[in-house]
């Protein structure tokens, strides 16, 4: 575990007092395979978390892509896991695209390493309190510094991080330390980077044990802020080829999730859009 900073001088008397109510999406959800998504943009994605935020709430603010898709599709937690998220955004193409298919509007395409730079300068405007859970031992702390490297996100207050190797079960000894010590430092804003499934079934089994205001998963960001893990050219990133660019790049791993997930998302997204105009 490692402390980043110490916190802001005005600060160093706050106790969270929870509204544990979220607030309202900023806009209706789409129903897509049974899973709510909210049709948002990012200033409204970025506006959702600093109010959360300024009105001392709690909201976990989650993302779907086609393999959350196709794992709600399979697993009744997951899907209620989605399904009970405060806010559900777009991450991925080919769930915009598949919401298009079948009638349905998903403005635009937010994939966390692309826009955590833009959260990370407002959380230094507003002096918030982050912790960076996740990845291989260093990798968390190296994210940290290269998202504070940046000008704008100079004054950026994290702090802690920690790995994601870690015996995860909720009544482990470890599992019990990582959040005590996420409760001790008091964030606003945890970022959980284990991949997916496994940041979701965290934070679904300890959301009710951790003190705070908004969390976050975000994948393989802090591989990517910390250099370890290439991502593809950015012509492939902002045309729908990010899927591809990985395959490449990790093939033996992903070939599955791609080449199979990625058909089986349409073929059920197809079926279940018939099934739903006939009823």
């Amino acid at each position: 575990m490692h402390n980043f900073s110490s916190s802001p001088q005005d600060e160093s008397e706050w106790t969270p007092l929870f509204d544990t109510t979220p607030l309202p999406a900023p806009v209706e959800p789409i129903d897509l395979l049974g899973v709510r998504i909210h049709p948002v943009h990012l200033h409204e994605l970025l506006d959702y978390i600093s109010r959360t935020i300024a009105e001392d709430r709690r909201a976990i603010v989650t993302n779907v892509n086609v393999r959350a898709m196709n794992l709600a599709y399979e697993q009744p937690w997951f899907r209620e896991y989605l399904n009970t998220s405060a806010l559900v955004f777009c991450d991925g193409f080919g769930v915009k695209w598949g919401a298009a298919l079948v009638g349905r509007h998903l403005p635009e395409r937010m994939t966390p390493p692309d826009w955590l730079p833009d959260l990370a300068r407002l959380a230094a405007q507003q002096r918030w309190r982050v912790y960076l859970l996740g990845a291989r031992p260093g990798i968390a702390s190296e994210a940290a510094i290269a998202l504070q490297r940046d000008e704008a996100a100079r004054g950026l207050f994290v702090v802690g991080t920690h790995h994601g190797y870690f015996d995860k079960r909720r009544e482990s000894a470890e599992n019990r330390a990582v959040v005590a010590h996420i409760n001790s430092v008091r964030p606003h804003l945890l970022l959980v980077g284990f991949g997916m499934p496994l940041q979701e079934r965290w934070l679904y089994e300890n959301w009710h044990d951790l003190h705070v205001n908004v969390a976050l998963p975000v994948g393989a960001a802090f591989d990517y802020l910390a250099g370890v893990v290439p991502r593809a050219p950015r012509w492939m990133t902002d045309h729908g080829l990010e899927w591809l660019g990985r395959l490449l790049i990790e093939p033996r791993r992903l070939w599955r999730r791609y080449l199979i997930g990625n058909p089986l998302f349409l073929w059920r997204l197809l079926r279940w859009s018939v099934f739903s105009s006939a009823q």
